[in-house]
C-alpha cells in the first residue's frame, strides 16, 4: 500500500502538470488523462476502510486498509433455471456463492443486506479494484470500467438526483469541475463505467418512487453501463428492480469460517500498529482465546455475524483485556464506554481541544444530533445545523459551555468522540447508522415520544430503533411501548403481522419485561407463527436471529408451515440457526416436503451440512448441486437416487458420484457437454432434465435408456428430436425450448404421451398437430390457441387437466372431458363467466392471481367445484363459495370472506 501511494502521489503531480499545460495552452483537458488521474484520486480515497471498533482514539489508528479490510462475503441469489422435473412452480432455489463470484456474469445488481453486513465495503472495494485494474479473474468482464461511487445518503440530501454531469459533484469529488465536457457521458454511453448506488434504505420512504425512475431512466439511457445499488433488505420489495434487469443478490450472514478470518484479520492490523513485543504476544493469546468465546457463547455467536459487530467484539475484547458483554445493547453500551472516555483518559489525553467533556455530556450532545436524524428521517446533516443543535443545549450544560463555544464543542465530538465523521466540508453524521439509531432510540425514550416510535414503527428504517428503545427503556415504559405497538397493529391491519412480530423481536432487547406484556406479546406473535409462505419466512428472517426462539418445531405443522419454518432458519443463517435444522431434521415427519432442508444446503459450510443433515434426510430427495464444492460432498450422499446439477460441469464431474441406480437426473446448465454418451452408464435412469446444452446435437445416446420423463430447455439450433420416437416408455415430455417445425405435427414423439408441457419458447403456432397424441391425460400450454386448435383440443378424448398461461375463452371450444383447469392469466379481461358453459363437468379450478383480480361470482353455481386461489390479492364473488371449497396459497391470515358481500377485504387473523 506504501509503494501505491507513492506511485499515485508522483502521477497527480505528472497529471495536474499536464492540466497546466493544457490550461496555458487554451486547451480542453485531455478525457483520457482526466481518467487516469480520477481513477487515481478513487483508489487514493477509499484505499482505507473505516471500520467502528478500531482505536479510534488516534487519527493514525482511525483506519484499516481496504486490503486487509474487505472480506469476501457470501451472496445469495435464487437460481432461476427454468422449470425443473419435480419441482413446484415459484420455489426457486439460493445459489450462494463469495461475492466475486456471484456478481460475475451479471450486469446489474441489486444487493440487500443488514446493517453492518458488509454492503458498503464491498462497493469501495468494487470502486478501488476497478479503478486500479485489480479486479479478480471471475470478474475480467467488469475491467477497465471506471467507477462511480455513489453514496445516496448524500446525494438525496442534495436535492436532485444527478445525471452523469453532477456524478463527481454528487460523490462531493473536488474533481468535479475539472472534468471534460461530456466525460462521463461518454464513459457511460460506450459501457465503460461502472455504476455504484450505496443506500436505498437511507433514502425517505417517499422519495424510493423517484430514485427508482432515476436509476431506471439512467439504464435506459446508457444501457451498457454495470450498476451495483445496496439496500437494506426490508426496504424495498421483491423485484424492485426486475423490470430494469437486475439481479437481486442478499449478503449472508458470516459463517464461523468467515468470523474466524475476520477476528485473525483484525488482530493482524491491531498487531501492526504497535511496536510493543509484549503486546503483540497479548494480540496474539486475545485472537485464540476470542476465536473459542465466539463459538462456544451462543449470544456472542449470534452477534459475530456481521463485520461490523465482529469489529466491535474484537475492540471490546482487547479493550477489556478478554472480558466481553453477552447481550446487543450491552455491547454497544461498552462500544460507547470505549469509544467516549476510557481511550483518552487511559492514554493520558486530556482535552487536546481544550475542551473536557465526561461520558454523560457526550452522551447526551451526541443523542440531541441523532434524535435530530431520527425525527427528520435523514442520515446526515449540514454543520450549520449540528452547531444549531450544540449550540441550543449549551445554555443547560453549564459545565460545558464554560469551557468554549458550540463550534469548540462540535470540533470536540468529531475530533474525540470515535462516532461522529465529516465525509465532506459541509456535511457530519455517525460513522455508522447503527450507532445513530442507538442515541436516536436513547433519546426517544428519555423524552417519552412513544408517539414518534409507534408511528414509525411500520417504516423498515426504524426496525432497530424500536428495538432499541425497548432496550433502553425502564419496565412502565417498554410496557407502555409494547402495548403501543400491538394497539396500532390491530388498528392498522396492513401492519398488523409487521408491528405484532416487530415487538415480539424486541422482546430479546429488554431487561426486564413486566410477564403480563410478554404473554400477550407472544401471544400476539403467535398468530402469526409459524409462517406459511415463502414472503412470511423472508419477513420473519430479516428481523434477525431472536426469530428463532419464536420457530416451533415440526410436531403439528402442516407441509407449507414446514418449509416455512425452515425456510427462515435457513435464511437467517449461522450455529443457532444450523443447530435448529439439525434438531428439525432428526424429528421430520417422513411424509415432509423436504425442499427447503435441500436448499439449505447453499447456505451452509458444504461438507458439514452434507453430513450432519442432508444424509439424515429420509427418502430420496433431489440434492441441487451449485458449487463445484457441493459435487465434490455428493460422496457423503451415497447412494444417489436423485441429482440436480445447477452449475456447468463435465461429463467426467457429473457423473463421477453417480451410480447404476440412479434414477433421476437433472442437467439444468449444460454448456460443458459435448454429448450425452455418458448418460450410457445410467441404465436405470427414468427422468432426465437438460437445460442449456448448448453444445448437444440430438438424443440418440439416450435412445436406449427406461426414460418416461424428459425435459428439454433451451437446446441449440438445429437440435435433432428424431430420436424421441425411440423412447417407448416416455409419458412426460416437457419442452421449453425452439422447436424447428411450424406445428405439432412434426415433433416425433412416441404415442404413449399422457403429459406434455409446453414453454413459452417451445413453438410458434400453438397446438396445431396435439391430436397425434390421443392418450394425452395432462396438457400445459403458454401460447394462445385459435378456433381450429380449441375444436382439436377438444377431441382429445382423455385429456382431463389442462394448464392455461393465457389465452382467449372467447374462442374455445366447449371440453366437457376437462377436470381440472388451472389458469395463470396476463390480461384482464379474461372471461371466467365462461368457464361454466365451455367446462361443465369442472370439478378444480387454479387460479394464479398475482397480478390479476378475478371475479369468481359466475363459477359459484358450479355445483361442487373447488377453487385454488394463488397469492390472491382481492377477489370479488368469494361470499358465494362455501369456506371449504376454497384453497388459498399461500394460506392467508386475514379470513378472505369479507362481512358483507362484494369483494374481498381483510378480516381478522384466523
Amino acid at each position: 500500500m506504501v509503494a501505491d501511494r507513492g506511485a499515485v502521489a508522483g502521477h497527480d503531480v505528472r497529471i495536474g502538470a499536464v492540466y497546466v499545460q493544457q490550461a496555458a495552452a487554451g486547451s480542453a483537458p485531455d478525457p483520457a488523462a482526466f481518467d487516469e488521474r480520477y481513477r487515481r484520486y478513487v483508489a487514493q480515497r477509499h484505499a482505507k476502510l473505516e471500520v467502528a471498533g478500531l482505536d479510534l482514539s488516534t487519527a493514525s489508528r482511525s483506519c484499516w486498509p481496504l486490503d486487509a479490510a474487505y472480506l469476501s462475503l457470501e451472496l445469495a441469489e435464487p437460481a432461476e433455471d427454468g422449470p425443473a422435473a419435480g419441482e413446484e412452480s415459484g420455489r426457486p432455489a439460493a445459489v450462494v456463492r463469495r461475492a466475486e463470484q456471484a456478481l460475475a456474469g451479471h450486469s446489474r445488481v441489486l444487493l440487500r443486506g443488514l446493517a453492518g453486513g458488509g454492503k458498503t465495503t464491498l462497493l469501495q472495494w468494487l470502486a478501488v479494484a476497478a479503478a486500479t485494474d485489480r479486479l479478480p479473474p471471475e470478474l475480467a468482464d467488469w475491467k477497465g470500467r471506471t467507477p462511480f461511487l455513489l453514496p445516496l445518503r448524500t446525494v438525496t440530501r442534495r436535492g436532485v438526483l444527478p445525471r452523469p454531469r453532477g456524478f463527481l459533484a454528487a460523490m462531493s469529488s473536488p474533481l468535479a469541475d475539472a472534468q471534460p465536457e461530456g466525460w462521463a457521458d461518454r464513459l457511460l454511453l460506450r459501457g465503460e463505467a461502472l455504476v455504484l448506488v450505496d443506500g436505498i434504505d437511507e433514502v425517505p420512504r417517499d422519495q424510493r418512487e423517484a430514485t427508482r425512475a432515476w436509476l431506471r431512466e439512467l439504464l435506459w439511457a446508457y444501457p451498457g453501463a454495470r450498476c451495483v445499488v445496496t439496500t437494506r433488505p426490508s426496504a424495498v420489495p421483491e423485484g424492485w428492480l426486475a423490470s430494469a434487469g437486475f439481479t437481486e443478490l442478499t449478503v449472508r450472514p458470516m459463517a464461523s469460517a468467515d468470523t474466524d478470518l475476520f477476528i485473525r484479520r483484525w488482530h493482524t492490523a491491531a498487531r501492526q500498529g504497535t511496536s510493543s513485543e509484549t503486546e503483540r504476544d497479548h494480540l496474539h493469546a486475545l485472537e485464540a482465546s476470542l476465536k473459542v468465546t465466539v463459538r462456544a457463547q451462543r449470544d456472542l455467536s449470534q452477534l459475530s455475524t456481521t463485520p461490523l459487530m465482529c469489529a466491535l467484539i474484537c475492540a471490546l475484547h482487547r479493550d477489556r483485556r478478554g472480558h466481553l458483554p453477552h447481550s446487543r445493547m450491552e455491547l454497544y453500551d461498552a462500544a460507547l464506554s470505549m469509544l467516549l472516555v476510557r481511550r483518552d483518559r487511559e492514554r493520558d489525553i486530556a482535552a487536546p481541544e481544550g475542551i473536557q467533556l465526561t461520558r454523560a455530556e457526550t452522551v447526551q450532545l451526541l443523542q440531541r444530533l441523532a434524535y435530530w436524524l431520527l425525527i427528520n428521517h435523514q442520515v446526515e446533516m449540514d454543520v450549520g445545523t449540528a452547531l444549531a443543535r450544540v449550540a441550543d443545549a449549551l445554555p443547560a450544560m453549564r459545565a460545558v459551555s464554560e469551557q468554549g463555544s458550540a463550534q469548540q464543542v462540535l470540533t470536540h465530538l468529531l475530533a474525540r468522540s470515535g462516532l461522529l465523521r465529516q465525509p465532506a466540508p459541509d456535511t457530519i453524521d455517525f460513522i455508522h447508522r447503527t450507532f445513530q439509531d442507538y442515541l436516536g432510540a436513547k433519546a426517544a425514550i428519555e423524552g417519552h415520544d412513544f408517539p414518534l416510535l409507534v408511528n414509525n414503527a411500520h417504516d423498515d428504517r426504524w426496525e432497530d430503533v424500536i428495538r432499541m428503545a425497548v432496550g433502553h427503556a425502564r419496565p412502565e415504559e417498554s410496557r407502555a411501548l409494547l402495548e403501543r405497538l400491538l394497539e396500532r397493529g390491530d388498528a392498522e391491519p396492513g401492519h398488523r403481522s409487521r408491528l405484532h412480530l416487530l415487538a415480539a423481536a424486541s422482546l430479546h432487547y429488554g431487561t426486564e419485561i413486566d410477564p403480563g406484556v410478554r404473554r400477550l406479546v407472544e401471544r400476539s406473535a403467535a398468530a402469526w407463527m409459524p409462517p406459511r409462505s415463502q414472503e412470511e419466512a423472508d419477513e420473519l428472517a430479516s428481523l434477525g436471529p431472536g426469530v428463532l426462539d419464536l420457530l416451533p418445531g415440526p410436531a403439528g405443522l402442516e407441509q407449507d408451515e414446514e418449509n416455512a419454518v425452515v425456510r427462515t432458519a435457513v435464511n437467517i443463517g449461522g450455529d443457532q440457526a444450523y443447530a435448529f435444522l439439525q434438531s428439525f431434521t432428526r424429528s421430520l415427519p417422513p411424509s415432509a416436503d423436504r425442499y427447503e432442508l435441500v436448499r439449505g444446503w447453499s447456505h451452509f459450510d458444504t461438507e458439514r451440512y452434507a453430513q450432519d443433515i442432508l444424509r439424515a434426510l429420509p427418502g430420496s430427495p433431489t440434492f441441487g448441486v451449485h458449487t463445484p464444492e457441493q459435487r465434490v460432498a455428493l460422496r457423503h450422499l451415497q447412494p444417489l437416487e436423485s441429482v440436480a446439477f445447477h452449475a456447468p460441469f463435465t461429463a467426467e464431474e457429473i457423473t463421477e458420484h453417480l451410480s447404476p441406480g440412479t434414477r433421476h437426473l437433472q442437467i439444468m446448465e449444460g454448456s460443458r457437454l459435448a454429448s450425452l454418451r455418458f448418460l450410457g452408464d445410467l441404465p436405470a435412469l427414468q427422468l432426465l432434465n437438460l437445460h442449456r446444452c448448448y453444445r448437444v446435437k440430438d438424443l440418440r445416446d439416450v435412445s436406449h435408456l427406461p426414460l418416461g420423463t424428459l425435459w428439454l430447455g433451451l437446446l441449440p439450433p438445429g437440435f435433432s428430436f428424431e430420436a424421441l420416437e425411440s423412447l417407448p416408455r416416455l409419458t412426460d415430455l416437457g419442452l421449453f425450448t425452439e422447436l424447428p417445425w411450424r406445428s405439432l405435427a412434426g415433433l416425433p414423439a412416441p404415442p404413449t404421451l399422457t403429459r406434455l408441457f409446453l414453454g413459452t419458447l417451445s413453438s410458434t403456432s400453438a397446438v396445431t398437430g396435439i391430436s397425434r397424441w390421443p392418450m394425452l391425460r395432462e396438457l400445459s400450454i403458454c401460447s394462445e390457441p385459435d378456433v381450429v386448435e380449441w375444436e382439436e383440443l377438444a377431441a382429445l378424448p382423455h385429456l382431463t387437466k389442462l394448464s392455461l398461461s393465457d389465452c382467449d375463452l372467447t374462442q374455445a371450444a366447449p371440453m366437457p372431458q376437462i377436470s381440472h383447469l388451472t389458469l395463470t392469466p396476463e390480461r384482464s379481461d379474461t372471461r371466467l363467466d365462461l368457464v361454466p358453459e365451455l367446462f361443465p363437468n369442472l370439478e378444480r379450478l387454479s387460479l394464479h392471481c398475482r397480478d390479476w383480480t378475478p371475479d369468481v361470482t359466475p363459477l359459484c353455481a358450479m355445483r361442487g367445484l373447488q377453487l385454488t386461489l394463488t397469492n390472491p390479492r382481492v377477489v370479488t364473488g368469494l361470499t358465494g363459495f362455501p369456506p371449504d371449497r376454497v384453497v388459498c396459497r399461500p394460506r392467508p391470515r386475514i379470513s378472505p370472506w369479507p362481512a358483507a358481500a362484494g369483494s374481498g377485504s381483510p378480516g381478522a387473523p384466523r
